[in-house]
């Protein structure tokens, strides 16, 4: 199955991490996992979680401003508590929290309103459900304790064929609620890594979503199933094969931590999201709503200012693809679908001229997207086979923009660059 163009195409989504670690404000099921925050306790906080204030279609107005195409939503975290009235086990916000609603139809139905496409996460593992710690990971991976973790491995080594065989169907059956129920664009699964590929079952998971709705996207944590890569919080300095995401938090958790304020800048944001698509992939934008569902003001700040910075550079964004190779430009740049328009990205404010080395393709028009304000330039140089470097003056002081400032270069044809090494 191709991937569905829509993905690549979205450029920015949004990664909401909302389950009952809002109620204290820990990390989500790592807390308890880790020893940092005892079992017992962990699970408490379904006495406190009220979604008191949960209103999807306020969340969806956000990100809609926020130029998001696409949010992806935590259906159920590795804590095994379903954000929906599952039938697979009684462990889920309906049955066993004061919200005792479902929270997944209504932010599903608040996605489609604004014409965003939905995504929701499910994990693999679910650290509370009894069946779970009952095989062994063949060749498990050395991070997160995985060979030792009684939440993920039986003690004793002692394997349960039958015990897993549960599992698997409790969480094959979840998964079916997912698809048949709320048929989302996208399914963003986890955990993967507790497991070989063959234990999870993924090609039999993989047909049965696909056999629901055959136009379901798959993450690369659905292994040799999966549609493409998810980098976390880390731009990656090699461009990843195929259609990828990074995932990245507007502070440093994924869920709410109230004394987590090392929230990133808009400029920030700005930067991670020019390189994103400057190199190819979306932005999953991490928040972390409170227990009461309201996002918080620090985090819907930041997501309105990067709103404005993209409203005012959409054509620079939307219908683009990478742009120019590392080497050409100081900055990442983005190609129009035609290929005919070139946006070059300027983090800092551009001092006399913007070089552009290589460009084998005449350039008809400079403009500053936004302002419309016209730009001289000139090549110089260049020989044989070896383009001249094009020299692009500087905007003037008011077409700067505060965070970056887009250059569109309308080209005589397709896009031609050169990269050889010039003569000997």
């Amino acid at each position: 199955m191709p991937m569905q163009p829509w993905f690549s195409d979205a450029k920015l989504g949004i990664f909401l991490h909302y389950g009952i670690y809002a109620v204290d404000g820990v990390p989500e099921s790592w807390a308890f996992y880790t020893g940092d925050v005892p079992h017992d306790r962990y699970m408490r906080q379904l006495d406190g979680f009220t979604a008191s204030r949960y209103d999807p279609r306020a969340w969806a107005d956000l990100f809609a401003r926020t130029g998001a195409r696409y949010a992806v939503l935590t259906a159920r975290h590795h804590d095994g508590v379903a954000l929906w009235g599952t039938a697979h086990g009684d462990l889920n916000v309906v049955r066993r929290t004061p919200a005792g609603r479902d929270l997944v139809a209504p932010y599903v139905d608040a996605l489609r309103e604004r014409g965003l496409k939905v995504g929701l996460y499910y994990s693999h593992s679910d650290w509370n459900h009894p069946d779970y710690a009952s095989v062994v990971h063949p060749d498990p991976p050395a991070h997160d304790g995985v060979a030792t973790n009684p939440y993920v491995t039986p003690k004793d080594g002692v394997e349960d064929p039958a015990a897993w065989a549960r599992y698997l169907a409790y969480r094959d059956g979840q998964v079916g609620e997912l698809v048949e129920r709320f048929r989302p664009d996208l399914l963003w699964f986890d955990g993967e890594w507790e497991r070989s590929e063959e234990q999870w079952r993924i090609r039999e998971l993989a047909r049965r979503i696909l056999a629901g709705n055959p136009e379901t996207v798959l993450n690369a944590r659905m292994l040799s199933q999966g549609d493409y890569a998810t980098p976390e919080q880390g731009l990656p300095v090699r461009i990843p094969d195929g259609p990828w995401e990074l995932c990245l938090t507007v502070n440093d958790s994924w869920g709410h931590q109230p004394a987590d304020d090392r929230h990133k800048s808009v400029g920030m944001l700005v930067r991670y999201f020019a390189e994103t698509i400057g190199m190819g992939g979306n932005l999953l934008l991490g928040v972390g709503p409170r227990e009461d569902g309201t996002v918080p003001e620090a985090q819907a700040e930041r997501l309105t200012g990067l709103g404005d910075w993209i409203a005012r550079h959409a054509d620079a964004v939307y219908g683009t693809s990478a742009g120019l190779p590392p080497g050409h430009h100081y900055g990442p740049s983005t190609l129009s679908a035609d290929g005919r328009t070139l946006y070059l990205f300027c983090f800092d404010a551009p001092r006399e001229h913007v070089a552009v080395r290589g460009l084998r393709t005449p350039v008809k028009r400079v403009r500053v997207v936004g302002t419309g304000a016209e730009l001289g330039h000139v090549v110089v140089g260049g020989l044989h086979e070896v383009p001249g470097v094009t020299w692009i003056d500087a905007p003037a002081p008011g077409d700067i923009d505060p965070y970056a400032t887009v250059l569109a270069l309308e080209l005589d044809g397709d896009l031609d660059v050169y990269r050889g090494k010039g003569r000997d």
